[in-house]
């Protein structure tokens, strides 16, 4: 396991195949084999607590930050890119520009198999992305995602966000008119 600039909470466990840099991972973490996660010098990129990262998954925060909340589950295969682009071809550069901007994705939230995820994109609380999506603009809370590019495939119901969440009714009816708007 190759390690630098990193802070590790308690009870992290990461499989010493993985290499990771400029990171600050919370408690209870758990990164699996052949897993690349990289930070900027100066924008670490930030694990929240007891999330889990798949086998071969690729975490790149060279460009700008990257922010992955509490409870967040990666699946295996899973590339999340705060920085995309020919970078070697200046040329190309002139025509393509490498796509650069911070990524988020909210507590609780599922990424399947697979899936890619650009960079500015904003995932809120509890957002499922179904396996082998390609993840290119922002969903709110207590959304269903998936496909190239990836759309909506429906919120969480009433009772989904209840029983994820344990509030009642009155919170959740203010969740659903979040992630419509």
């Amino acid at each position: 396991m190759k390690l630098s600039n990193i802070q590790l909470g308690n009870d992290v466990d990461i499989d010493p195949s993985t290499s990771i840099n400029n990171v600050f991972i919370e408690d209870g973490v758990k990164i699996s084999k052949r897993c690349s996660v990289f930070g900027g010098a100066n924008n670490p990129l930030f694990i929240g607590k007891e999330s889990y990262i798949g086998m071969n998954s690729m975490i790149e925060g060279f460009w700008a930050k990257i922010n992955i909340g509490h409870n967040v589950s990666i699946a295996q295969n899973v590339c999340i890119m705060s920085g995309s682009g020919p970078n070697a071809s200046e040329e190309m550069q002139k025509i393509f520009p490498v796509q650069k901007g911070e990524i988020h994705i909210g507590e609780h939230s599922w990424i399947g198999a697979s899936s890619i995820i650009m960079p500015n994109v904003q995932l809120g609380r509890y957002c499922v992305v179904a396996a082998n999506s390609f993840v290119n603009k922002s969903f709110g809370d207590f959304a269903i995602i998936g496909g190239s590019p990836a759309k909506l495939i429906r919120l969480f119901t009433e009772e989904e966000i209840k029983t994820v969440t344990n509030q009642n009714t009155d919170s959740s009816d203010k969740c659903i008119q979040k992630s419509e708007s």
